[in-house]
């Protein structure tokens, strides 16, 4: 994915739009924005808001520290408008997944969809640049994968851990990993015939 001006501005503005909103949301309440699978296509906007509810202060604040971070990750990795446009498409399907697990009556978090960000950015350094921006897209999916396996998103749908005040959502991450990568990998490909198209003869 070859890089352009503006997409550092709008990879961080993304994520300073998920951090708003989710800050925003803390005061409105979980009430018709959470996932709930029950509701998923009768509601369909739940996709979207399901990732700004946060269900506590340490979860809120957890979360917008780690948009911050994906948002650096994203602007130092020098990310293409196609990697902007493939996480706006990565944050409502990483909810979508979860109607894989309808025994996760409710659900809401930006954890998801940062870990959508962070594949979709890895998957960018892996196929654009030298050698060493390759090696750090691919460690960071060997890590991001090792993760979610270690989570065992297969087990319980919510979990407590030592250090939340909250039950943890592992198929969640899991969601968020797989909708980064075809996101990422089908705007990578979009972008590719797009220039193909465009090249002089």
């Amino acid at each position: 994915m070859r890089s352009s001006p503006d997409a550092g501005a709008a990879w961080v503005g993304l994520a300073a739009l998920l951090a708003a909103g989710a800050c925003l949301a803390s005061f409105a309440g979980a009430d018709g924005l959470d996932w709930r699978p029950a509701l998923a296509w009768r509601e369909p906007w739940r996709a979207w808001t399901a990732a700004v509810v946060h269900l506590s202060p340490l979860h809120l604040a957890a979360n917008v520290a780690g948009a911050a971070l994906v948002a650096a990750f994203g602007r130092a990795a020098r990310v293409p408008r196609a990697a902007v446009l493939a996480w706006l498409v990565a944050w409502p399907l990483t909810q979508l997944g979860l109607v894989l697990r309808p025994d996760l009556a409710t659900y809401g978090g930006l954890s998801g969809v940062l870990h959508a960000g962070v594949a979709i950015v890895a998957l960018h350094l892996v196929v654009a640049g030298p050698a060493v921006r390759r090696a750090i897209g691919a460690a960071t999916l060997a890590a991001l994968l090792a993760k979610v396996l270690a989570e065992a998103p297969w087990g319980p749908a919510a979990r407590p851990l030592p250090g939340w005040d909250i039950a943890v959502a592992p198929f969640a991450h899991a969601s968020g990993l797989v909708a980064g990568l075809l996101a990422g990998a089908a705007a990578m490909l979009v972008q590719r015939r797009s220039g193909r198209r465009e090249a002089p003869p």
